[in-house]
C-alpha cells in the first residue's frame, strides 16, 4: 500500500533576505530582484495544477500517475519530472512557491533563464534519484512536490551569496551559508531516521547534494562524460597533401581549440567575463589574433 502524499515542504523556514538590490528594473521582490521569467512560469504551473486537482478537473487519483514511486518508475518514467509540479496540500505548495519566489529571481538573473531552468529540473531529478538510491529506507512511497528543486536553489543561493541574510521564521537573520549548512545537517539526520513523519527528507537531501555537485563539479563531469562517450578514433593514414601555394597559407584553429573556445564562452554566459582566469583570457586573445590573420590573408588573396 503506497502512502500519499509523502513529500511535504518544510514549514516557515523561508523569508525575505538582506541581499542588496540590482536587477533589470520594474517591481522588485524577495532580495531586491525583479520577478524573473521562469520563476513566474514555474509558479503559475504549480498553482494551476493544484487548482485543477482541487476543483476535480484533474481527478485526485491522478496523483498516482504524476507522483514518483520507485516500483512504478519503469512503467511511468515521466513521473521523475511531473512529481515536481504536484503537491499534497495548499501549505505544501505555498511554502515551496514562497521559497521559489525569494531565491529564484537572483539566480535566474545571474545565470540566465536557460541555465536556471536546467538547474531547477536537474536538482528535482536528483531528489527522485535519491529515492532510488535510498529505497531501502524510503520503501514504496509516492513522492510529490517541488522541494527537491527548491533545496537545490537554496544551496545555489548560499554558494553565490554566502553572507546574504535569510530571515528564519521571518524574524531571525541568519547568513545563507550557515542556514543551508544547518538545513543540510537536519535533512541528513531526518533522512537516516526514515519517513515516519510523512516527509520525504531524502528528496530534500537529493536536491541539496545534486545542486552542490552540479555547480562545483558539473563542468568537469561533463568533459569526462564527453571524452568517455565520444572517444576519438584514429584517422586512416593518408599521404601528406601538397603544401598550399605562397600567399594562400592559412592558420586554422584545430578542433580541440574550438572545444575550448566553446567552454570559455559558456563560462562567460554563466558567470560573466570576470570569472575568466588569466590563462583563459590569453587563450581567447591568441585565437582572436589567429582569426584576424586568416581573414587578412583571404582578403589579400582575393584582391591579387
Amino acid at each position: 500500500m503506497m502512502r500519499q502524499p509523502a513529500f511535504k515542504g518544510g514549514g516557515g523556514r523561508f523569508g525575505g533576505g538582506g541581499l542588496g538590490g540590482g536587477g533589470l528594473g520594474g517591481v522588485r521582490f524577495g532580495h531586491g530582484f525583479p520577478m524573473s521569467r521562469w520563476v513566474l512560469r514555474l509558479m503559475i504551473a504549480n498553482f494551476a495544477i493544484f487548482l485543477l486537482m482541487a476543483v476535480r478537473i484533474v481527478p485526485a487519483g491522478a496523483i498516482e500517475w504524476l507522483g514518483f514511486a520507485v516500483p512504478l518508475f519503469l512503467t511511468r518514467p515521466w513521473t521523475a519530472v511531473t512529481y515536481m509540479f504536484v503537491h499534497g496540500g495548499f501549505m505544501h505548495l505555498f511554502m515551496n512557491m514562497l521559497a521559489l519566489f525569494f531565491f529564484g529571481p537572483p539566480l535566474e538573473q545571474k545565470w540566465g533563464s536557460r541555465f536556471f531552468l536546467r538547474f531547477y529540473l536537474v536538482t528535482g531529478l536528483g531528489g527522485a534519484a535519491f529515492s532510488v538510491l535510498l529505497y531501502s529506507l524510503t520503501g514504496p512511497t509516492i513522492m510529490v512536490g517541488a522541494s527537491g528543486a527548491i533545496f537545490g536553489l537554496l544551496v545555489a543561493f548560499a554558494l553565490n551569496w554566502p553572507d546574504a541574510k535569510i530571515f528564519l521564521y521571518f524574524v531571525f537573520p541568519v547568513p545563507a551559508k550557515w542556514f543551508v549548512a544547518g538545513l543540510g545537517a537536519l535533512t541528513l539526520l531526518s533522512t537516516m531516521q526514515g519517513s515516519a513523519d510523512g516527509v520525504a527528507h531524502w528528496a530534500h537531501l537529493g536536491g541539496l547534494v545534486t545542486g552542490f555537485v552540479y555547480l562545483r563539479y558539473g563542468e568537469r563531469i561533463g568533459r569526462f562524460a564527453h571524452r568517455a562517450l565520444y572517444k576519438e578514433r584514429p584517422a586512416p593514414k593518408r599521404s601528406a597533401p601538397p603544401p598550399p601555394p605562397p600567399g594562400r597559407r592559412r592558420r586554422r584553429v584545430d578542433g580541440d581549440s574550438l572545444d575550448e573556445v566553446d567552454r570559455i564562452l559558456d563560462k562567460i554566459r554563466a558567470d560573466g567575463m570576470d570569472s575568466l582566469s588569466a590563462r583563459e583570457r590569453a587563450f581567447l586573445d591568441e585565437v582572436s589574433r589567429q582569426y584576424q590573420q586568416t581573414k587578412g590573408t583571404e582578403k589579400k588573396t582575393r584582391t591579387h
